[in-house]
């Protein structure tokens, strides 16, 4: 066996981020999210859901550069209920969030909403249809 078969959940998403009080704004004051703890100003958590969702500075863990601007480090995907995914788009709106694709309902069964933060990453809002 495989030792890390054992994995039974992924426990926290880091993104190591390029602007930290950008990135910290948009992810407090435009989709809502708490902190729930900073351990310094290059390290800061949210809970969503049951996982954490941690800003970093490249250095806090790595010395990895920044990623490079125009470049997605990642795509997150939060799962909502469906009447929430156009409720999501009119906050977004609110906020002059561009929107990457409107709410959609897509073939293969979730109504979805695609925007970037701050350093680009992309975001999803999606929901079982």
């Amino acid at each position: 066996m495989n030792a890390f078969q054992s994995i039974r959940a992924i426990d926290y998403t880091v993104i190591f981020v390029r602007d930290m009080p950008a990135m910290r704004r948009f992810y407090e004051d435009i989709l809502g999210f708490v902190l729930s703890r900073e351990l310094s100003p290059d390290w800061i958590e949210y809970q969503v859901g049951g996982n954490t969702l941690a800003l970093a500075t490249p250095k806090r863990t790595a010395a990895d550069a920044p990623t490079p601007k125009g470049s997605a480090a990642l795509q997150l995907a939060f799962k909502v209920d469906v009447a929430d995914v156009d409720a999501c788009a009119e906050e977004l709106a609110r906020h002059k969030v561009d929107l990457l694709s409107p709410p959609t309902n897509q073939s293969f069964g979730h109504r979805t909403l695609f925007f970037r933060d701050p350093d680009g990453n992309l975001l999803e809002v999606f929901a079982d249809i």
